[in-house]
């Protein structure tokens, strides 16, 4: 089995594989959540990045306040945030549909996010993951958040597709940031885009959705049906030909969610065997 044998599903995380965690992180420490999020959009009228943005705020809260955010607390959070139906189960299945269907098919899962490495990481769900990157910070003495060392935001999410497609992964290639702009030639690439899917749910998953549409892969969204403005927005993604289907956030068996899955994996592990047939004349 070669490398380019392999389809990458990657997935955004915060309203995607599960509610807002960084939403529900900080409601566990008794924060005002509403507030804290009118507070981040009031400095976007001072041109901030939304990103960077409430990484500030937190940071703020964490270093001004008794609402001590540690590393710890990132950690213990990540272990009980909640998921999404079927999140839990729908590794092992899609894993499970390529060995029935598709044995000469490697399947491999990533995480893009521009929420909390740091609570993703903690998932019942990360082990699942060749690998994940979000957002990250540096702690102090006391182990507070004190400054962010990694922001994943709009089109830095594009470049953590370039990581995947070059095989670009784990922990010696964090300390090796300029390697992903080196020139690969084609049988240096590991996973082609064409042989990616993206689900994401939000305005920061739309450089990766335009990528990975445009290279031939696949793009979906999610959205939670219950919050009508999320409702609309995957919908308004599939009318402007960000994805090429929406479905509610629910990976249950027999959902809608499922079912494109399945079928978008089928659809690139068919284009697979075609060209490796063609190759092989």
């Amino acid at each position: 089995m070669t490398s380019q044998n392999t389809v990458a599903i990657v997935f955004d995380f915060d309203d995607t594989l599960g509610p807002d965690s960084t939403s529900g992180f900080l409601d566990s420490l008794g924060v005002d959540v509403p507030k804290f999020w009118q507070e981040t959009t009031k400095l976007l009228d001072n041109c901030w990045d939304p990103v960077p943005a409430y990484l500030y705020k937190m940071i703020q809260l964490a270093q001004s306040s008794d609402t001590f955010i540690t590393k710890k607390k990132l950690e213990q959070f990540g272990k009980t945030t909640p998921l999404y139906p079927g999140a839990l189960e729908i590794f092992d299945k899609l894993r499970a549909y390529v060995k029935d269907y598709f044995p000469e098919i490697r399947l491999e899962f990533y995480i893009i996010s521009s929420g909390i490495e740091e609570i993703i990481r903690n998932t019942p769900i990360a082990s699942n993951f060749t690998d994940i990157w979000g957002g990250d910070f540096a702690y102090d003495e006391e182990d507070r958040i004190l400054f962010p060392k990694r922001i994943v935001s709009f089109t830095d999410k594009t470049r953590y597709i370039f990581n995947i497609r070059k095989g670009l992964i784990g922990e010696k290639f964090r300390k090796e940031p300029f390697e992903v702009n080196r020139k690969y030639t084609s049988n240096e690439i590991r996973i082609p885009i064409n042989q990616m899917i993206f689900i994401g749910d939000g305005y920061t998953d739309i450089p990766c959705f335009s990528l990975i549409g445009k290279a031939g892969g696949i793009p979906l969204a999610v959205c939670d049906t219950v919050d009508r403005d999320k409702w609309g927005r995957a919908w308004g993604f599939m009318e402007d030909k960000r994805v090429i289907h929406w479905a509610t956030a629910n990976y249950s068996e027999g959902s809608t969610l499922y079912a494109s899955l399945m079928m978008a994996l089928d659809t690139i592990a068919k284009k697979i065997i075609i060209k490796n047939r063609s190759y092989q004349g």
